[in-house]
């Protein structure tokens, strides 16, 4: 995320209808209320139908949206939703003994959380087709008007017929590459005799298309490739295929622009993907296609980032459907590449120089082998000709020791005297092993130093720090260079002499988008009483805690600190306590300025000892009460130890930590004591500032009654981990009306699943019999036992959801609220509004004049608060881009919120505001962040719950939380993936602090 701030080290369809209704209670309707995506060595488609209205759950949409601060129906069952005469509480219905109302805490004062059980069910809805998304409730008009540039590009519609031919190649083809190629000779040899001078865009997979008709509807061809790589002299490798062209389907073009009117709302994907690839055809042949960018090392020169990666630039390209029509959006990109290297160079800038004047140790045999194994190299030892082959790993012997059969009498020659005999050859570093080549059943062997890497490979493994900075470097750029790098991406790429373009009548527009924004104004924030300044209005989506005190400063009387740093001394260490606890007394907070014990010193591979030694000599010293806060002083670069200290305190001893690195603790500033400062106070359960309209009760739609705000994400493993399991979390507030303390719940599922599997589940217990349990259940148990109010609406922020996955989110997840509300208590169906927070998209907004220095920030960014919600937008559905933070370097990027369900009827003004207006209220700086707190709070728990999962943890299957539930290792069904440790009460609700 773009934020500074401390760091211590198929698709599917929603339906509900028949699912539902055997499941949850009937609801009944309350009065209208009045708030509103080897041998020998070798040289969517959503197609929506109108909702049906005798849906029971979820709740059909509403007709006639009133456009003032409110207006909403509610089908809430019993629940009052009638606001109370006194500001900012609601009456209770009272609670019937006899009733499932478990919204009430459990009689021990704990959250009931008893669902890690065997025998849990979880069931998927059927699908159905009766549902659309929330379609726009109109535009915006809070805030100052303005124009910004987006990196859009209109696209004119064409007026051709687009046509869909299946393509069947024979022998089959699983590369892109030779597919494209095969095609490419095709159209070359046959576009004037049989194909009727059409020019067809390929996909490289399946389908052609084109822009009229083929003269037939069947046709079978014959194509004969030669191999290149077999070099320049002597006889190449000829191949022939066969390939049969099938009509299959016309393209709907009037559904595309009733689409793109607003008068339809299914997207007609087959039409936008035509042309999608039409635009893309040209790339493809110029640059090295990755995903849906392109790169090359001709666009700007490529920059080393060590052990043999290097940064391309290249550009991202994809046709949208808009308020404006179609667009298309351009932007910068940079990727890490291989660099086409002799191999023997790669590896040496891999493992060190010396590494021809050595045997290999076995870490560097490891590290070698991790980094070649799938990388495509080329032979340098026969002149021209220059055969491809795939490594698949290293030999365990020197290339001095391999031998192989020459013939059926197995007489053996050695891979040296083989190319020297056979290639004249001279294999100088016999000491290092081979390259193997193929497959395990036939494998070849390679001397490294007769190879080169193939230039254009992605590297798709993980970076390391060093690499990471490097490409941040490059990648990194003003919003004035940016803008100025797109326009001429536009104008290379030269869409107007586009022969595909043409052939399809597709004209692009070279000019930036010009697009009305609005700024929306900064909160007041409110601080204690007892400061000099009592409220704040952020300047540029920034303040500072000066004459401030935190609004609910806590007391911390019982602290310890360990010393991992050998080079920070004990009177540094000391010193550096001293002037934390003295900014944490002048922020608001009462901080003992002594701890416990003294400053205890360790190793760092003995954290778990030094930890739990410190642990129990501060139980012993305070007779039993336990510590309220952990300080640890860690080495700058110190491994795998951060994430060993917050596992182990966290699901093991329940201490609250706050970690700080060596070069903070000897470079001391007032900023950084004051950011340690807050999250000090916020981990210990204080307040540092509440938004001063909702103490006031002015915040429409949240204010006027028990709201609860929900943050979702899920982080995957990162590529090249096949068996990690997926990290979901789940946030909510835990304070009405401040809707700024939040506690938070983590689950380990299976791996890359993008669906929230523990929202809600039922299990069978031999005594109770069906026991219901989940995150979204836990959360509203949670959310009474701290108000004392039950939610009566629930808003949630969902990260992390691509476009392709929003049916089939939007179908399970609100399933699964429903089915968590219906549980705790009877007709109990609080309205929903389901929110997607996309960070992962490639639009950027730009001042419309970068010298007007009262439109952008210090960066030369857009201002905080800059919403766009019109012409670049969704023709139909309710979306906007919302810039919340101030830039820091490079350039801003939006935040994309998708409402993809709404019972509360928000209004454009009302969803825009509540959202600008919480990324106010982060806790851990004084600045307002770029994605909305709930969803980054949920993405930060889930990246922490990654340190929870022990290194031996076998992972593969289903689900498991970590709910503070006991202790123990839980599989679902065949598999299921090991439940990662138990978080200890006091930490839910902090974690996510960092």
């Amino acid at each position: 995320m773009p934020i500074r701030q401390m760091k211590d080290n198929s698709e599917q369809h929603l339906v509900i209808k028949n699912h539902l209704q055997n499941t949850m209670n009937p609801i009944q309707r309350t009065p209208k209320t009045a708030q509103n995506g080897k041998g020998p060595a070798a040289g969517h488609e959503p197609h929506n139908t109108k909702q049906s209205r005798n849906h029971t759950s979820p709740p059909t949409k509403n007709k006639g949206r009133r456009r003032g601060r409110g207006g909403r129906k509610s089908d809430q069952g019993d629940v009052c939703m009638r606001p109370s005469s006194r500001h900012c509480t609601v009456a209770q219905k009272p609670v019937n003994p006899g009733s499932a109302d478990i919204l009430a805490a459990t009689s021990n004062g704990s959250i009931q959380n008893d669902h890690n059980l065997p025998g849990m069910e979880m069931g998927f809805p059927t699908s159905s087709k009766s549902l659309n998304f929330a379609s726009r409730p109109g535009f915006g008009q809070v805030g100052t008007k303005c124009i910004v540039k987006a990196n859009h590009f209109f696209a004119e519609l064409p007026d051709k017929d687009l046509n869909q031919y299946d393509v069947t190649i024979t022998p089959e083809v699983t590369s892109r590459t030779m597919n494209r190629a095969i095609m490419a000779e095709l159209v070359k040899l046959y576009k004037e005799s049989e194909l009727g001078m059409r020019l067809p865009a390929y996909d490289g997979r399946k389908s052609l298309y084109t822009a009229g008709e083929f003269p037939f509807s069947w046709k079978e061809f014959s194509v004969k490739l030669v191999d290149e790589d077999d070099g320049i002299n002597g006889p190449k490798r000829e191949r022939e295929y066969k390939v049969v062209v099938k009509f299959v389907a016309r393209a709907n073009m009037h559904h595309l622009g009733q689409f793109l009117a607003g008068k339809r709302a299914d997207a007609p994907q087959e039409a936008l993907q035509i042309l999608d690839i039409v635009l893309r055809e040209l790339s493809t042949k110029r640059y090295c296609p990755i995903g849906r960018s392109f790169f090359s090392p001709d666009i700007r020169a490529p920059q080393r980032l060590g052990d043999g990666l290097e940064s391309w630039c290249g550009f991202y390209q994809s046709i949208r459907p808009t308020q404006m029509g179609l667009s298309l959006n351009i932007d910068m990109a940079s990727a890490a590449f291989i660099e086409p290297l002799p191999v023997i160079e790669f590896v040496a800038q891999l493992v060190g120089k010396d590494l021809l004047s050595r045997p290999l140790s076995d870490s560097d045999r490891v590290k070698i082998k991790k980094a070649l194994r799938g990388v495509k190299v080329e032979v340098t030892h026969r002149g021209n000709v220059r055969r491809k082959y795939r490594v698949s790993g290293l030999t365990s012997q020197p290339t001095r020791e391999l031998v192989f059969p020459v013939d059926d009498n197995s007489t053996m020659k050695s891979i040296v005297e083989y190319f020297q005999e056979m290639y004249g050859f001279t294999i100088q570093h016999t000491h290092l092993p081979c390259l193997q080549v193929g497959n395990q059943r036939k494998a070849n062997y390679l001397p490294m130093e007769a190879c080169k890497i193939v230039e254009g490979q992605r590297y798709t493994k993980r970076l390391n720090e060093r690499q990471i900075t490097a490409l941040l470097k490059v990648t990194c750029q003003r919003p004035r260079d940016r803008e100025h790098d797109i326009l001429q991406t536009v104008q290379h790429n030269a869409y107007d002499q586009d022969p595909y373009a043409k052939e399809f009548g597709v004209k692009i527009s070279e000019k930036l988008a010009s697009v009305e924004a609005r700024i929306l104004p900064a909160p007041w924030l409110k601080y204690h009483e007892t400061g000099k300044e009592k409220d704040c209005l952020p300047q540029v989506g920034q303040w500072n805690m000066m004459n401030k005190k935190m609004i609910n400063g806590m007391t911390v009387s019982r602290w310890a600190c360990i010393n991992f740093s050998r080079s920070v001394q004990e009177s540094v260490a000391r010193g550096f306590c001293i002037e934390l606890a003295q900014m944490c007394q002048v922020s608001g907070m009462e901080f003992n300025p002594e701890p416990v014990i003294p400053i205890y010193s360790a190793r760092p591979e003995l954290v778990e000892k030094a930890l739990k030694h410190v642990y129990n000599a501060s139980m012993n010293k305070t007779k039993g009460k336990e510590l309220e806060l952990l300080l640890a002083i860690l080495p700058d670069n110190n491994g795998s130890l951060y994430g060993d200290l917050k596992r182990i305190c966290e699901t093991d001893l329940g201490l609250i930590s706050q970690c700080c690195l060596t070069k903070h603790v000897f470079k001391i500033s007032k900023q950084y004591l004051a950011n340690v400062a807050l999250k000090i106070n916020v981990k210990t359960g204080g307040r540092n500032t509440v938004l001063l309209d909702a103490i006031s009760c002015r915040i429409p739609l949240v204010s006027d009654i028990p709201t609860i705000i929900f943050g979702a994400d899920v982080t995957h493993p990162e590529n090249g981990e096949d068996s990690s399991p997926s990290i979901a979390a789940v946030v909510a507030s835990q304070d009405w009306p401040e809707v700024t303390k939040y506690a938070g719940l983590v689950c380990a599922q299976a791996h890359r699943q993008e669906l929230i599997q523990d929202l809600y589940k039922t299990w069978q217990d031999p005594a109770r019999g069906t026991v219901s349990g989940g995150m979204i259940r836990d959360l509203l148990v949670s959310f009474r036992k701290a108000t004392g109010q039950k939610p009566l609406r629930i808003i949630f922020y969902r990260d992390g959801v691509s476009e392709g996955q929003f049916y089939q989110v939007l179908l399970y997840e609100l399933d699964a609220i429903r089915k968590a509300c219906a549980s705790l208590e009877p007709n109990y169906q609080p309205p929903v509004t389901f929110i997607v927070v996309q960070k992962r998209h490639h639009t950027r907004l730009f001042a419309n004049s970068h010298r007007d220095r009262s439109s952008t920030d210090k960066s030369g960014n857009i201002l905080p608060g800059t919403v766009v919600d019109s012409k670049i937008c969704h023709p139909a559905e309710f979306d906007f881009y919302l810039c919340s933070h101030a830039g820091i370097q490079g350039t801003s990027r939006p935040a994309h919120y998708h409402v993809l369900w709404d019972e509360n009827n928000f209004t454009a003004d009302g969803i825009q505001s509540l959202t600008n207006i919480l990324c106010y209220t982060y806790a851990r700086c004084t600045r307002s962040v770029s994605v909305v707190p709930p969803a980054y709070y949920a993405h930060l728990a889930a990246f922490r719950a990654r340190f929870y999962m022990e290194p031996e943890m076998q992972e593969n299957g289903s689900n498991s939380c970590s709910n503070g539930q006991n202790k123990g290792t839980r599989v679902v069904g065949e598999s299921g993936v090991r439940p990662l440790p138990a978080l200890k009460e006091n930490v839910k609700r902090v974690m996510f602090y960092c």
